[in-house]
C-alpha cells in the first residue's frame, strides 16, 4: 500500500482550505459597536421578534434595545407562551412595544416562520430588524448596522451571534459551530456578487421592509428551517447586496451548558443541510473522516514520508481553526481537539438523519417537525 499517498489524501484537504481565494477560515468580515455609540433616532426600524417560552432572557433582550437609541419600535410575537415571558417583556418596556399573541402554526409552516409572518403584518417602516428572543445588542450597534447598510449600498445584513462560551462543552464545540457553517458558507463568497452562495445568521437580519414582500413574504420560508440562509438566497437571487460578518456586539444568551443540548440544536437541522439526501450524507461522512482522523492515524503509518504528511495535515488542520479561536478570545489548545470535534459534528449529523428516518425529526420548543414540508 502506497501509504505516502494515502496521507496526502487528507492534507490535501486541509491545505486546500487554507489555500482557497475565498478564505473560509478567516475572521476577517465582522462588524462592531462603537465604543462611545450615541443614541440616534431609530424611527425607521422595526423589530419583529418571535418569542416562546423565553421567560429566562426576554428582559435582557429588550434592555439591549433600549440601549440602541429612540423611537425604536418593538413587536413581539408570543408564540404561545406558558411561562411569564409578556410579563417580563412589559416590564422593561413600557413604550414602543406592540404584544401580539400569536396563533398556533398552519400546517407546514415552522413556527418561527409563522410567528415572523404575524409579527410583519405590522410592520410600516422602510427597515426591519428580524432578531431571536434571545440575543442580546451592545448599544449602538443598530446604528452601525443601519450605517454599514447606506455606505456600502447594502439592501440586507446580518451578524453572526457570539455564542455562549462557558461550560467545557460550550467552549469545546460552539466555536467549531461558527467555524463549520463559515466552511459552507464562505463569508467572502456571501458578501460577494457571486449567486450560488448566500448567508445570514437568523438571530440578527437588518434588512430593507419592502424586501420581504419582494421574496414573495414569509409564506415563500413557510417549511425551512434554515430560514435565514434561504431568506438571504432569496434576496440575493433578485439581484440585491447581502452581507454577513462576525461581531462581539451582538450576543446569544441561550445557554447550552450540557452535550445533549448542543446535540440536538445541531441535529435538529444537520440532515436539512444535507437536503435530506442519504447519497450526500455517505459522501460528508467520508470526507470528514479523511479530513479529521487520516492525518492522525497517518502518525501510525510505517511510511516515514506519511508521517511527515500526516503532520502536515494536522498542522494545517488547527491552523485554520486558530482565527475562530482567537476572535472569540479563546485558548489555542482547543485546536488541538479537532479531530475529536470533527466526530462529534459527524456524529450529531447522523442522529439527525437516524431520526428523520425513524419518523421523530426535530423538535425544537415542544414542536415536531417529522420532515420538510413542500414550500411550492
Amino acid at each position: 500500500m502506497n501509504w505516502s499517498y494515502l496521507a496526502t489524501t487528507g492534507a490535501t484537504i486541509w491545505f486546500g482550505i487554507l489555500l482557497l481565494p475565498w478564505r473560509p477560515w478567516n475572521t476577517g468580515e465582522y462588524l462592531d459597536a462603537p465604543s462611545s455609540p450615541p443614541k440616534e433616532d431609530l424611527s425607521d426600524i422595526t423589530v419583529v421578534i418571535p418569542a416562546r417560552d423565553e421567560a429566562e432572557v426576554i428582559e435582557s433582550t429588550l434592555s439591549g434595545l433600549k440601549e440602541q437609541g429612540h423611537h425604536l419600535t418593538v413587536i413581539l410575537v408570543d408564540d404561545q407562551s406558558k411561562d411569564d415571558t409578556i410579563r417580563r417583556a412589559r416590564r422593561i418596556m413600557d413604550q414602543n412595544l406592540c404584544i401580539i399573541s400569536g396563533e398556533p402554526p398552519p400546517l407546514g409552516w415552522s413556527g418561527k416562520v409563522w410567528a415572523l409572518e404575524q409579527g410583519f403584518r405590522h410592520v410600516n417602516t422602510p427597515l426591519t430588524l428580524l432578531m431571536d428572543a434571545d440575543i442580546e445588542l451592545r448599544a449602538g450597534i443598530l446604528s452601525m448596522l443601519r450605517k454599514t447598510m447606506r455606505e456600502n449600498g447594502l439592501q440586507f445584513i446580518s451578524l453572526m451571534a457570539a455564542l455562549r462560551m462557558v461550560s467545557f462543552w460550550e467552549r469545546l464545540l460552539m466555536p467549531a459551530f461558527i467555524y463549520f457553517f463559515k466552511l459552507l458558507y464562505p463569508f467572502r463568497l456571501s458578501n460577494s456578487s457571486f449567486a450560488r452562495v448566500a448567508a445570514a445568521a437568523g438571530g440578527c437580519i437588518l434588512l430593507e421592509t419592502r424586501l420581504i414582500n419582494e421574496v414573495g413574504g414569509f409564506k415563500a420560508l413557510r417549511g425551512e428551517l434554515i430560514d435565514d440562509c434561504a431568506l438571504a438566497k432569496r434576496v440575493k437571487s433578485l439581484g440585491y447586496k447581502t452581507w454577513i460578518g462576525l461581531t462581539h456586539s451582538v450576543r446569544s444568551l441561550r445557554s447550552y451548558a450540557h452535550l445533549k443540548m448542543i446535540w440536538n440544536m445541531v441535529a435538529r437541522t444537520a440532515f436539512d443541510q444535507l437536503r435530506y439526501s442519504a447519497l450526500l450524507l455517505v459522501l460528508g461522512t467520508v470526507i470528514m473522516m479523511t479530513m479529521f482522523w487520516l492525518p492522525l492515524v497517518g502518525l501510525l503509518f510505517p511510511s516515514a514520508t506519511a508521517k511527515v504528511i500526516s503532520v502536515g495535515a494536522l498542522a494545517a488542520m488547527i491552523l485554520s481553526y486558530l482565527p475562530t479561536l482567537h476572535f472569540y478570545g479563546l485558548s489555542r489548545c482547543w485546536a488541538a481537539a479537532m479531530p475529536l470535534i470533527g466526530t462529534f459534528y459527524l456524529a450529531m449529523t447522523w442522529t439527525s438523519a437516524i431520526r428523520t428516518w425513524q419518523g421523530k425529526g426535530s423538535k425544537w420548543k415542544e414542536r415536531y417537525y417529522t420532515k420538510r414540508p413542500e414550500t411550492g
